[in-house]
């Protein structure tokens, strides 16, 4: 009885030690590798860009002559396109832009300088050929930009005819531009204008050497789309 307990415990060991040996042989599973994040590259402004804007201005326009002179306050909204390009070197972004917007910027002044008592300016197109220099945080782009600026002033003395002087001047300011989705762009910016001095034309009614200036403070917002 003893031999065959002790031959039943030796085949259990033999037993148990084949199977660990079979085990120890088998190969191990290796752990899956964890999927790396998709690469976002970081966003780039450069590239050329088209889009609209609109907002509001206001200004003064400076009546003057022999008489004197006299100034109006102008106010009006204006609404147009926008083309540009961006070039961006690290966080500094390098532009040119171009716009061109109708313009409802008027105003008038009552004083002697006008031949029946009221002079009155108008601004109906205004166009600006710009600069921009800006540093990008990431889809924020803060910016400063100033050049050139091209526009109309209207100059009438009220209940006779009217002087019309295609001008050309400058404008400075700055704004800031966010990415939002895709190839659309939002902005807002300020900027100075001065169109500079114009005229008012005796056939028009005015006292000769009437000259009429003109200067606004603008403010729009602007979406655009990038190529």
């Amino acid at each position: 009885m003893k031999r065959l307990i002790l031959a039943g415990f030796a085949a259990l060991a033999v037993a148990t030690a084949a199977v660990s040996a079979q085990a120890a042989d088998m190969p191990r599973r290796h752990t899956m590798p964890t999927k790396a994040p998709a690469y976002s590259p970081p966003y780039s402004w450069t590239g050329f860009y088209v889009g609209i804007n609109g907002g509001g201005a206001w200004g003064r326009s400076d009546w003057s002559n022999a008489i004197g002179s006299a100034g109006a306050d102008l106010s009006g909204g204006l609404i147009g396109g926008t083309i540009g390009y961006n070039y961006q070197m690290g966080q500094a972004v390098f532009g040119l832009e171009g716009d061109l917007d109708w313009s409802n910027l008027r105003g008038s002044v009552s004083s002697a300088v006008c031949p029946t008592g009221s002079c009155e300016t108008r601004n109906s197109w205004l166009g600006t050929a710009r600069g921009r220099i800006g540093y990008a945080f990431g889809r924020f782009l803060p910016y400063v930009t100033g050049g050139a600026a091209f526009g109309d002033i209207k100059a009438t003395p009220a209940g006779l005819g009217s002087t019309t002087t295609t001008k050309t001047g400058w404008t400075l300011g700055g704004g800031a531009e966010f990415a939002i989705a895709g190839p659309w762009s939002a902005k807002v910016e300020y900027l100075y204008v001065d169109l500079g001095k114009g005229s008012c034309d005796v056939g028009a009614g005015c006292i000769a050497g009437t000259d009429v200036n003109l200067t606004s403070n603008v403010v729009r917002a602007g979406l655009n789309y990038r190529f």
